[in-house]
């Protein structure tokens, strides 16, 4: 029997350590100052210190909020019993993780590599060298996504039948200069963490049919992709995600609506509208029974809470408090080759419309 529909039960928040570890950052570019250290500062967490090799701009950062900048990378990889946090690009990983000491607690910045080959690297070493290691697919950790989670598994939805995707924003890659010149974007680097947070919530599914593509107004590889994911006959889930709808705030969106056989939900993700400044997110649920939606007052949002949140997991998950390590590498892998599929999808031929018969 499911329980009555309360918004304020639902879980929002991870418990915080009672063994915390002092955090290193290995990069020191705008995600951290925008995210990693509001999170961590709010979760109570210590930061060791920062290394990029752009020292000046570690330092500029750690300044900033009072930390540490490491002069050398030996420096931060010797710093005892640390968690240590790869805000890298993709392609820094294997590197850093290859170093990093046996049985180290480490988060990895998503994408997990630039392709599945390097995810299976990046695996590799991580079990090698027992690495307990958790990818920062952190959308997962939003307080709006633990609280639909939470519905979800209380049965306020019934069972989930449909989940739709919907952007229509204007993204400002350029805040990511690192990623001109990559063949993968879109999907590699943002639709990622909505692949991820479906897996977490429906499981695998059997297939995807995906296209994604650029625009004629800039160089970014791809910034639009439209994809489905196959669940067979249970679930229906649709993906359409256009980056370059910049036509003014009016008619953009960054919307889920998540759909069961008695009850529904809706998600506004407003960091995406108007980022990095955003917009309060929201959660709306239509409980089984209910004749309203009813808004869940949220607490937090995805940018910064989420990261506080994954990296509470990680540093319970290392001090033996939580049984289970949510993102684990090897989980991620699985979302990396959902990616892959999805590329491989689009990169085939469509299937073939047959042709007006002749007279």
């Amino acid at each position: 029997m499911t329980e009555l529909f309360d918004p304020n039960t639902l879980q929002q928040s991870w418990p915080t350590t009672e063994k915390p570890r002092p955090i290193v950052i290995f990069g020191a570019g705008s995600i951290v100052g925008d995210a990693h250290l509001p999170a961590y500062r709010k979760q109570g967490f210590a930061v060791a210190g920062i290394f990029d090799p752009d020292v000046e701009k570690a330092a500029a950062l750690a300044t900033t909020w009072g930390i540490s900048a490491f002069a050398t990378e030996a420096e931060a990889l010797a710093v005892p019993d640390a968690i240590f946090d790869l805000a890298t690009p993709p392609a820094a990983h294997a590197a850093i993780l290859s170093k990093l000491p046996i049985g180290a607690g480490a988060l990895i910045q998503k994408p997990m590599g630039g392709d599945l080959t390097t995810a299976t690297e990046i695996l590799n070493i991580c079990r090698d060298r027992q690495l307990k290691a958790a990818a920062n697919f952190q959308l997962r950790f939003a307080p709006m996504m633990l609280a639909l989670r939470d519905a979800i598994a209380k049965g306020h939805l019934g069972k989930v039948v449909d989940f739709d995707a919907w952007l229509a924003l204007a993204t400002p890659w350029g805040l990511w200069p690192f990623l001109k010149g990559l063949p993968r974007i879109e999907i590699a680097m943002h639709s990622i963490h909505y692949l991820d947070l479906i897996r977490g919530l429906l499981g695998n599914p059997e297939g995807v049919h995906a296209k994604t593509i650029g625009h004629p107004n800039h160089a970014v590889a791809q910034t639009r992709t439209a994809a489905i994911l196959d669940y067979g006959d249970s679930v229906r889930c649709v993906l359409s995600i256009n980056h370059d709808h910049d036509f003014g705030r009016k008619f953009q969106a960054c919307e889920f609506r998540i759909s069961g056989t008695e009850g529904a939900a809706y998600v506004k993700l407003g960091v995406n509208l108007d980022y990095p400044r955003g917009e309060p997110d929201e959660l709306w649920i239509r409980p089984v029974g209910g004749s309203e939606w009813v808004e869940v007052p949220l607490q937090g949002a995805w940018f910064p809470d989420a990261f506080g949140n994954r990296m509470a997991n990680l540093q319970r998950f290392v001090s033996g408090e939580d049984d289970e390590l949510i993102g684990s590498v090897d989980d991620a892998w699985q979302t990396m080759a959902l990616v892959e599929a999805a590329y491989q999808s689009s990169a085939r031929p469509a299937t073939a419309i047959a042709p007006l018969p002749g007279r």
